[in-house]
């Protein structure tokens, strides 16, 4: 039903009425607080639709008389009046608008009530949709509709909420362009980059991969599949000085510095290998060419030592050397340290102190930058020591390892400086951009739409989301409706 401005207003105030009388009545009957919040909840969400109706009442139809000139032509006003659904979040309404264009089988070429009150192009609200999609980039499609349903009582699909999740990410590259770079007083004196890869499941192809496997799988055979999503931070650091020892009491004991630096402007990306206007495009090149952009953009003047943290990955440092030059490269210690307890496990017990020793003298060999000492120690013991042909092979894949990365080893020289050298940042950005939200029970994705996920979540997580919103809702406005002057000019002048 659709009420007039009067109507609506009067609703709303009666109800204001019932609910102060609901007030009265509670305190007289002591009703307990949880009761009356409820209830105080309920009514304020119909007052709110009631006064949101009223407020659009209030703006009337849009009509600007018979005719109106736009873009050099005449446009005719459309016999009746068209109903618009808006569904806002305080429930749905129904906004009856004028319309104006050639004829009515043709597309409405001005909608003066739509431009004045900025809706968007969908049936919810901007409103919504940022709740909406803050709750969806956190929780799962179905699970966010339920919090919704409980908080404001509307119901949705999960085709909305996915449809309005990849309509919502069509606008972030156009955000990411927008954004100022950060001035140099608000950064730090070392630039870091840091990449890592992670799979996402992903919805069978029937075409490309065939059904679906059944009963019991051989090896090599894998009842679903992943496609690898790659994950990049960008952010600046200032210089944090320790001995090999301190890393190792850190790494290993646990032994914490108070004052660590805390990274400024962060920023994270992941992006999936997709096809773009009939080209395929590879999330790695595209998170590296953004590092690239970084650079130019935070680095001007080439002042800033710019470091490259990841682990031992050869495709990411391929796609480093492919797209930046003047990087330092270090190889993330962390990895490294896990190569250390590989090779303790092939002499001494896993958990035992034997093996957490080993582990710690070689550690700090490492970061005192004598990789090559440690390297031909392990050789030495592997050909002296009486090793199963297991343990021999594990051995000799930790001794490849730490040759094939050695010249990223180099933490004497890192630690001096001040270098980040552990990829932390990229770890967790892989566990909370991708893994939290990516691989919930059961769910597969397809590229578009585990794409547009990934772009929404990395604004949420960079804590742009409400400014990615207000932009949003002004470049929408625009695009949608590019007559929006001349029809307050208009309107001005009908008033």
């Amino acid at each position: 039903m659709i009420l007039s401005k009067e109507q609506a207003i009067l609703k709303a105030e009666k109800e204001f009425q019932n609910m102060l009388e609901m007030i009265k009545q509670a305190t007289a009957n002591g009703v307990m607080i949880h009761e009356v919040e409820g209830d105080l909840w309920e009514r304020l969400l119909k007052i709110g639709r009631l006064t949101l109706q009223g407020y659009v009442g209030s703006q009337g139809t849009g009509d600007l008389g018979p005719t109106m000139d736009y873009e050099g032509r005449e446009l005719h006003r459309l016999e009746g009046l068209f109903d618009r659904r808006y569904v806002s979040i305080f429930g749905e309404l129904l906004i009856p608008r004028t319309v104006y264009g050639t004829r009515l089988t043709q597309k409405f070429e001005v909608i003066p009530l739509d431009g004045r009150l900025g809706l968007p192009q969908s049936d919810f609200s901007y409103v919504l949709q940022g709740w909406d999609q803050s709750l969806c980039v956190q929780n799962s499609y179905d699970e966010s509709r339920h919090t919704i349903q409980r908080i404001l009582g509307l119901g949705q699909t999960i085709g909305s909420l996915e449809q309005m999740n990849r309509s919502m990410a069509e606008d972030v590259e156009g955000f990411h362009d927008s954004q100022p770079v950060p001035s140099p007083d608000q950064e730090d004196s070392i630039l870091l980059l840091t990449a890592d890869g992670k799979g996402i499941p992903m919805r069978r192809d029937l075409q490309q991969d065939g059904p679906s496997l059944r009963g019991r799988l051989t090896k090599g055979q894998k009842a679903g599949k992943k496609r690898e999503a790659c994950v990049g931070g960008v952010y600046t650091v200032e210089p944090f000085v320790r001995t090999a020892k301190e890393v190792v009491d850190e790494v290993l004991r646990k032994k914490r510095k108070i004052k660590r630096p805390v990274p400024k402007n962060k920023q994270l990306r992941a992006a999936l290998t997709q096809t773009v206007d009939g080209k395929e495009i590879k999330g790695k090149e595209r998170i590296f060419s953004w590092f690239s952009e970084q650079i130019a953009a935070r680095n001007q003047d080439g002042a800033k030592p710019v470091v490259c943290v990841m682990d031992g990955d050869r495709s990411l440092w391929k796609m480093l050397t492919r797209f930046v030059v003047g990087v330092v490269c270090i190889l993330d210690i962390y990895h490294a340290m896990e190569r250390l307890w590989d090779a303790a496990y092939c002499f001494f017990p896993e958990g035992s102190e034997e093996a957490k020793d080993f582990v710690a003298e070689r550690l700090e060999r490492i970061l005192e930058g004598k990789v090559g000492y440690v390297i031909g120690g392990l050789k030495q013991m592997g050909t002296k020591g009486n090793l199963s042909k297991r343990r021999r092979a594990q051995l000799s894949k930790v001794i490849v390892y730490l040759e094939n990365n050695r010249k990223f080893m180099k933490y004497d020289e890192y630690l001096e400086k001040g270098y980040p050298i552990g990829s932390g940042v990229v770890e967790g950005a892989c566990r909370h951009l991708v893994k939290d939200r990516m691989e919930g029970t059961g769910m597969r994705w397809r590229v578009v739409g585990a794409q547009s996920m990934l772009n929404l979540r990395a604004v949420f997580l960079n804590d742009e989301w409400d400014f990615f919103q207000k932009y949003r809702i002004e470049i929408n406005c625009r695009k949608l409706y590019p007559y929006r002057e001349i029809i307050e000019s208009l309107w001005s002048k009908a008033a």
